[in-house]
């Protein structure tokens, strides 16, 4: 199935609405479940992300069903993003054409992290500012900016999970 266009996603994704999907390079790819952990802390650092966002009309946050029709005709639905309100004035139930400002992928057991990370360049070459990795069950974040191959790690210690999403959702703020 390759050389899908973004209506043909639409069509698919209409038929199948209890799939969530992405079409990269003209294939279409069905994305799995996450993890009951990986989960809780994407919902964690939502929260937080959202928290310091919203009160300061600096833009809007989405979770993993946000899709966006990115330049090289991409459909990608990172597990977390932000959009700058300059870049967005209103938000739409079409997917939006335009790149996040910042995107967090979260591993899951069933991820690659050679193609979370593969992902996140491609955001941060289309025009993305901060791509951040997290693996919960190493307890690792890794940061990217554009033009720098090299990324920042760091390793959370709490024992509490909650706890330490909290805190790595502040972070990313």
């Amino acid at each position: 199935m390759s050389g899908l266009t973004v209506e043909d996603l639409e069509r698919l994704q209409a038929q199948n609405p209890d799939y969530q999907m992405e079409l990269v390079d003209g294939e279409i790819i069905v994305m799995s479940p996450s993890g009951l952990e990986s989960d809780e802390v994407a919902a964690a650092i939502i929260t937080q992300l959202s928290n310091w966002v919203r009160p300061r009309n600096l833009g809007c946050v989405t979770a993993s069903s946000a899709g966006f029709i990115l330049p090289n005709k991409n459909v990608r639905a990172p597990d977390a993003s932000f959009v700058r309100a300059e870049t967005i004035r209103q938000t739409t139930e079409e997917y939006a054409q335009l790149v996040p400002d910042l995107i967090l992928e979260l591993k899951s057991k069933s991820d690659v992290l050679k193609k979370l990370r593969e992902k996140i360049w491609d955001f941060l070459e289309l025009g993305t500012q901060v791509g951040i990795l997290v693996d919960p069950r190493t307890r690792t974040m890794e940061v990217y900016r554009p033009n720098k191959r090299e990324n920042f790690a760091s390793r959370w210690r709490h024992s509490d999970r909650a706890r330490s999403a909290s805190r790595l959702g502040t972070a990313c703020c």
